[in-house]
């Protein structure tokens, strides 16, 4: 129950950060990525105020152990890129390029403006569902993070 609790009080959390900061509103992203017209560099400062407070938050949690709600400290170990990996960051980009919006804050403004979202979050749902279903064996890895080649 505690870790339920806690996870709907982070994600209400993060949902409240995105839409005080500005990340969930479609406009705004969009202007922060024109780079070459009415540029908006706030969010930048947005995005190293949450990379500075995980990167605090994984140092406190590997000095401690673990995490504070949890038995031990998850930290991805695979370190290969995969055809899937890259088709992904790329299909992600894009959506976010077109649309100003990525999941966070697609889900935070569903409840909100249903309809500027419901087509990205149903594409979204598509995307996820179609990486199930590609077989990973067919997308061999290219190479390995920090490996000598």
């Amino acid at each position: 129950m505690a870790k339920t609790a806690s996870a709907f009080a982070v994600g209400l959390l993060f949902g409240l950060g995105l839409l005080v900061s500005g990340m969930a509103d479609p406009a705004k992203v969009l202007a922060f990525l024109d780079v070459t017209g009415r540029w908006d560099p706030s969010l930048a400062l947005v995005m190293a105020g949450a990379v500075a407070i995980s990167a605090a938050g994984y140092r406190l949690a590997r000095r401690r152990g673990r995490p504070l709600l949890a038995p031990r400290l998850d930290v991805p170990t695979r370190r290969d890129l995969d055809g899937r990996l890259f088709a992904g960051a790329a299909i992600f980009g894009l959506g976010w390029g077109l649309a100003g919006l990525c999941p966070g804050p697609a889900l935070t403004i569903l409840t909100l403006a249903p309809a500027e979202a419901v087509t990205f979050v149903a594409a979204m749902v598509a995307g996820m569902l179609l990486f199930r279903l590609v077989p990973a064996a067919r997308l061999k890895p290219t190479a390995a993070l920090g490996a000598d080649t």
